[in-house]
């Protein structure tokens, strides 16, 4: 190997941290000075961390709707709130998909074309098994594990094998052998490699010549790859059937990412002479292919861009003699410098291709779906915000009308109420004025009432109690109902009539759905005033006095002697009977006044001494006073007047004697009644009035009070529901707010979504 060679070998291979070990590359993509593996990585991260906060939020906000009673706060639709609730699921499986998404690329070509090889090549060691022939009888994936542990699974388990088996498991030289379509996941420590260490995922596949199963590998692991890699073979060129398969690959696949390798161009070494006709043959066709078969590309430039010529083996062995710190020996082959470059500029080209593909592909679809998912929950929040602001301003509207009411009916039941006593007040002393006057005009017809009672009477003491009780019960009796005629039709009227007022006005503070209640308030019965006389308690003491008594009897005389000069008993204070002082005597005094003057006025002094005697002798009164009379009439009249006078006396006597009949007495009976139950009633006049007007008022009053509590109710179901009102003003507040503050926050997410998109997705057209 020439010095310049060894140069040139040397810079090649001296330094830098691709995975091919070569200098920065030309072309990466300058952003933050990430290499674009690391783009797609940081992009994972970013869009991983943004779904996070779009889960909580949905969370939230499901939790928020499905907290809101829509019967009582209908600020959005169920629908609306289902919709919410099935977020958390759709944005978690979203998650499961994103924390599962790497890039992912696909090597397809014909048996022994190289594909794992270039694999092999591109991860700097011996990992895949490879040589003559059909090697590879089965996919094989290769990706990097978490723990740096290096095994394989196969498809379906999750039994760890050792790495070495792959050499037996996918190798179709091996006796063990799979079936095509079966996949070995092979895990690689991500700390020795580069490309993995990015999260990239290569798939090496059977040649697709040896398996009839094109469209199961195309369903089974093309959809979700994101860049394809065709192997071809310098020495031929692109066939037919590799064709055919990347035709079916475009008809699933809208313009899949295609590089073209053509494998093992360090055979053109031994013919130069014609190295330039047959690049350039490969060249066209293969750029025809992609531009105007699969239609992939849209200009010639893009299409050259996609397509290498290299060889694997090459940049495999270089590679692992640098890992062992031995000097590369490839470089005494002619064209060795250019083929490997030429890879190099592959690995850039991929790693470009396959990250912004990737972040595409994987993150684009995600980042839209977060977007209306997270615009569908703004504006539902700012549905439910828009309908909760209106609810409580419709809420305090409300509140402030039943305020308003409240008021109103408390001021006016304040001012009926006052009117209402006072009018009870009118009425009660009106009405006590009116049952005092009819019961005084009733008490002086007394006399009529118990003359008009026609019961047999006997003055035998038996049935003369008889008598006296069934007269008091007719008494009270026929006393309740004149004084029923007189009063209770007024009495009616003047209780109704204000009742009637009280219904028209209170109704006015009542609703019309309690109007019929207020009718049920007043009593059914026409209101009757009861006039408790109770005659026989009153009249008690009534004793009746039937014994004869005569009209011209000397204690008759005597009584109405004495009588309208208020005589007093003498036991009482007064020695005697006080008489006028004498007048002046005239001489021409005729002959009783000459006696009186002769003897001293001896009429005077004789009936003072007899009165003494006749009230003061147990004997009989009678005898006395004609002792009495006889002395004087004899000294001043003579006999014969007397003995006349005796006569007439004795005649007067024996008629009065004669007429005291049952009938006399029933007549003395009934006025000594009538003038002691007269007396007792007059005692009760006015307690019999203010007991009617009692029970005006007391039935005034009960049928206020009956239409009162139905206001009160009202009162009572207004403040219930201004209450009601301002917890229902309270919670659409809350629930305002709490829409305002996820709706604010979906504008949050949109814009970190919107910034993701930018960085990441739209880069390329800004």
């Amino acid at each position: 190997m020439s010095g310049s060679t060894g140069k040139m070998l040397h810079q090649v291979f001296g330094g830098g941290d691709t995975f091919g070990g070569a200098s920065p590359k030309v072309g990466v993509s300058p952003r933050e000075h990430l290499s674009p593996l690391k783009i797609f990585v940081l992009a994972k991260k970013e869009i991983n961390s943004t779904f996070g906060d779009i889960s909580k939020y949905v969370s939230e906000g499901g939790e928020f709707l499905s907290s809101l009673e829509l019967d009582k706060m209908p600020v959005i639709d169920n629908a609306d709130r289902e919709t919410v609730l099935a977020f958390p699921d759709k944005v978690r499986g979203i998650r499961e998909v994103l924390a599962r998404d790497h890039m992912k690329c696909v090597f397809f070509g014909r048996t022994s074309n190289g594909k794992s090889t270039v694999i092999n090549a591109m991860l700097q060691d011996k990992i895949l098994p490879s040589g003559l022939g059909h090697t590879t009888n089965c996919f094989l994936q290769v990706e990097g594990s978490k723990n740096n542990e290096a095994y394989l699974m196969l498809e379906n388990t999750s039994e760890k094998r050792s790495v070495e088996s792959v050499s037996q498991l996918g190798n179709a030289l091996h006796g063990e052998s799979l079936d095509p379509n079966a996949l070995v996941r092979i895990f690689w420590p991500s700390n020795k490699c580069n490309l993995l260490r990015d999260d990239v995922v290569l798939l090496d596949s059977p040649g697709v010549d040896v398996s009839p199963n094109v469209d199961d590998w195309i369903d089974k692991y093309c959809l979700d790859a994101d860049v394809f890699v065709i192997v071809a073979n310098a020495e031929s060129t692109l066939t037919t059937t590799e064709k055919k398969f990347f035709h079916k690959v475009s008809e699933r696949l809208s313009k899949p990412n295609v590089f073209i390798l053509n494998n093992r161009w360090d055979a053109s070494a031994n013919e130069p002479e014609c190295i330039d006709k047959v690049r350039k043959q490969h060249l066209d066709r293969n750029i025809s292919f992609l531009l105007e078969e699969l239609k992939v590309y849209g200009s010639r430039s893009q299409a050259e861009e996609r397509v290498f010529f290299v060889s694997a083996r090459e940049v495999l062995n270089t590679r692992i003699q640098k890992l062992k710190g031995e000097q590369p020996s490839g470089g005494q082959i002619e064209g060795y410098q250019s083929r490997y470059f030429e890879f190099e500029d592959f690995e850039r080209k991929f790693e470009k291709c396959l990250s912004e593909t990737a972040v595409k592909t994987k993150f684009q679809q995600h980042c839209e779906r977060g977007v209306k998912i997270v615009s569908e929950v703004m504006q539902i929040m700012d549905k439910a915000f828009q309908n909760a602001t209106s609810l409580r301003e419709s809420k305090i509207a409300d509140r402030n009308e039943y305020l308003d009411r409240l008021e109103f009916t408390k001021m006016q039941m304040h001012e009926l109420t006052d009117e209402v006593k006072h009018r009870i007040e009118q009425l009660v002393e009106q009405v006590e004025c009116q049952v005092t006057q009819a019961l005084s005009e009733e008490i002086r017809k007394l006399n009529v009432l118990v003359t008009e009672y026609e019961r047999p009477f006997h003055p035998d003491p038996a049935l003369l109690n008889l008598y006296k009780k069934e007269l008091h019960t007719y008494v009270e009796k026929g006393l309740g109902s004149n004084l029923k005629a007189r009063l209770n039709l007024p009495l009616q009227c003047s209780v109704e009539t204000s009742q009637k007022e009280m219904v028209n006005r209170l109704g006015q503070l009542i609703p019309e759905n309690l109007q019929a209640q207020m009718q049920n308030a007043l009593p059914r019965n026409h209101f009757e005033p009861l006039y408790r006389l109770n005659c026989e308690s009153l009249c008690c003491d009534f004793q009746e006095d039937l014994e004869f008594r005569f009209s011209l009897g000397f204690v008759a005389i005597i009584n109405r002697f004495l009588g309208p000069r208020k005589a007093q008993h003498p036991l009482l204070g007064q020695s005697s009977i006080p008489r006028p002082l004498p007048n002046a005597t005239p001489t021409d005094s005729p002959a009783p006044t000459r006696l009186r003057e002769a003897f001293g006025n001896p009429a005077e002094e004789c009936l003072a001494l007899m009165t003494k005697t006749a009230l003061l002798s147990p004997t009989s009164q009678t005898a006395v006073g004609l002792f009495a009379v006889a002395g004087i009439v004899v000294r001043t009249v003579g006999w014969k007047v007397i003995i006349i006078t005796v006569g007439a006396y004795g005649i007067v006597y024996a008629y009065e004697r004669m007429t005291w009949t049952n009938k006399a007495k029933e007549k003395a009976f009934k006025k000594q009644y009538v003038q002691h139950a007269s007396a007792k009633l007059k005692l009760i006049v006015e307690l019999t009035s203010s007991n009617c007007s009692h029970q005006v008022q007391q039935e005034l009053s009960g049928t206020f009070a009956r239409l009162g509590h139905l206001v009160d109710e009202v009162v009572t179901d207004m403040e219930a529901e201004v209450s009601n009102l301002d917890k229902q003003i309270s919670e659409a507040d809350g629930a305002a707010g709490q829409a305002r503050k996820l709706r604010n926050r979906a504008g949050y997410l949109e814009t970190e979504l919107d910034t993701f998109s930018k960085k990441y997705l739209r880069h390329e057209e800004e």
